[in-house]
């Protein structure tokens, strides 16, 4: 395979992990796996949170991935391409560390953005976190944030239509 065609894949990959990762977020997240997922959305101390395990499934997809693609671990029977995914599934999974832990939830290091696209992503962050519970809520994706002002609307318009209860008031 030559090299461009590996870099596409991992670029494809990486950016197919944001529909991935919202989809898994809004309706496995805030669904059936709201039992691991409930205490990022609570006041804590702990170092670690249940939600962490989602962190384990990306990175247990990622290995398989490049298991696939591996003459060592398939022989003959290894599927390249399946190596440069896993490639794509790791850097979004160190982009999402970056961004959703690091800089969003101030995990590891203390910036807060005053301007551009990462006050953005921010701001959609904490109107996702704006809801109690698991029904209703905006902006399930991590890197890509839609506008904040659009999402306040509606986040009021599901709130009158009762189908989310807010933390706490949206502002205009």
């Amino acid at each position: 395979m030559s090299p461009i065609s590996a870099t596409l894949i991992v670029l494809a990959s990486a950016a197919a992990m944001e529909f991935v990762a919202w989809a898994s977020h809004k309706y496995v997240m805030h669904g059936f796996g709201w039992g691991w997922h409930r205490d990022h959305h609570e006041p804590h101390d702990n170092l670690l949170e249940k939600n962490d395990l989602y962190a384990i499934v990306g990175a247990a997809i990622s290995i398989s991935l490049f298991a696939l693609g591996s003459p060592l671990v398939l022989g003959d029977r290894a599927w390249e391409p399946a190596t440069w995914m896993g490639l794509g599934v790791l850097v979004y999974g160190v982009i999402y560390t970056l961004i959703h832990d690091g800089l969003v939830h101030q995990r590891y290091f203390r910036w807060v953005p005053k301007r551009g696209y990462a006050k953005r992503l921010v701001q959609a962050h904490k109107l996702h976190h704006a809801t109690i519970g698991k029904e209703g809520g905006v902006s399930f994706g991590f890197v890509v944030a839609r506008d904040p002002a659009t999402l306040k609307q509606e986040l009021k318009a599901q709130r009158k239509a009762g189908i989310a209860v807010l933390r706490e008031a949206v502002e205009e």
